[in-house]
């Protein structure tokens, strides 16, 4: 029989997206021992989120049968800009966020400590440290879901930049033309590849006319609609989805191949909910429109590869990260 958790031995990782909040509960050695999961209801505004996210965090430790006051320190991973000294989301357009003090109310409700770091950087970390083993020296994430975005490992160590805000790689332009992102720019990565840009793309198709078997499945107006539907689709021989997909992973290639010509990575990993639904059909693409767009030679010996952890990597990140804030401890 396992051992029992010994008190005080826990680390909460959240995972807090446009789409969904994910809480997963760790040992000190990064073993998730549970996990419990809710849909995010941004239209509630920030006080709804907030008292969402502490309710997720409490029913996780429910689910392990523990005691939130066995919970050492509880990471957050937030979509876009945030500052980690303050626990401040700054502007995540996904949720429709300004100077949103999140670290700060969690403390308060939970009488935890609560560390807050960009969702993709500390997805990031959980890759790097509990999936590569700390092995790479330069590492590229890109992480695609709601939104997208990156985290980079430069030397062996995860890279903010000047500002803080390093690897907001889905607001990279890729067409001074496309469609508008929320961010409010217009032709971001993200509003080509996301799980809201396709979502998007399909209903609109649906309105217009188009035909897929998505309708059949979940009804004209989509409103239940999944990554793993589009996954179901495809494989039932659904033409219409599969180049809506085949579409987002070549823009994803040419991402891929922008950002290997200015980092010049040894490894990119693909990651977030709509890779880890959607690998089968988007990473050869991926892969396949990256070699023809690199310039020669910059993804000689690359490894891009889809993420084991999946899903998981935004909540063992947001561990590590309330683990490494641990008074004594080394920082990842």
């Amino acid at each position: 029989m396992p051992e029992p958790v010994a008190k005080s031995d826990l680390f909460i990782g959240v995972d807090l997206g446009g789409t969904k909040i994910l809480a997963g509960v760790f040992d000190r050695q990064l073993n998730l021992l549970g996990s419990y999961k809710i849909s995010t209801k941004p239209q509630r505004g920030v006080d709804g989120v907030i008292e969402r996210i502490a309710r997720c965090v409490r029913d996780a430790v429910d689910e392990c049968d523990l005691e939130l006051s066995q919970v050492k320190g509880i990471g957050i991973g937030a979509p876009g800009s945030v500052d980690t000294e303050t626990g401040t989301v700054l502007f995540a357009p996904n949720l429709g966020w300004r100077d949103v003090g999140v670290a700060r109310e969690l403390t308060k409700d939970l009488k935890v400590p609560v560390h807050l770091e960009n969702d993709c950087t500390v997805s990031m970390q959980g890759v790097y440290e509990v999936e590569l083993q700390s092995g790479p020296k330069n590492v590229l994430g890109i992480f695609i879901g709601t939104g997208i975005g990156g985290g980079l490992i430069i030397d062996g160590k995860m890279y903010h930049g000047f500002t803080g805000c390093a690897g907001e790689i889905g607001h990279m332009v890729l067409d001074f033309n496309g469609p508008k992102c929320g961010c409010g720019n217009r032709g971001c990565f993200e509003a080509f590849a996301s799980r809201t840009a396709l979502f998007n793309r399909i209903r609109t198709a649906v309105k217009e006319g188009q035909s897929t078997l998505l309708t059949e499945m979940l009804g004209k107006d989509l409103e239940d609609l999944r990554s793993g539907d589009l996954r179901k689709a495809i494989r039932r021989g659904d033409k219409f989805i599969a180049k809506v997909v085949e579409e987002a992973a070549r823009y994803t290639g040419a991402a891929v191949a922008n950002l290997v010509n200015i980092l010049g990575p040894e490894m990119v990993v693909l990651g977030g909910g709509v890779m880890e639904a959607l690998s089968e059909s988007m990473l050869d693409v991926v892969i396949k429109t990256a070699r023809e767009r690199a310039m020669p030679g910059a993804l000689k010996g690359v490894d891009i590869r889809a993420s084991r952890l999946a899903d998981e990597a935004g909540i063992t990140g947001a561990a590590v990260l309330a683990r490494s804030r641990v008074k004594g401890e080394k920082a990842g």
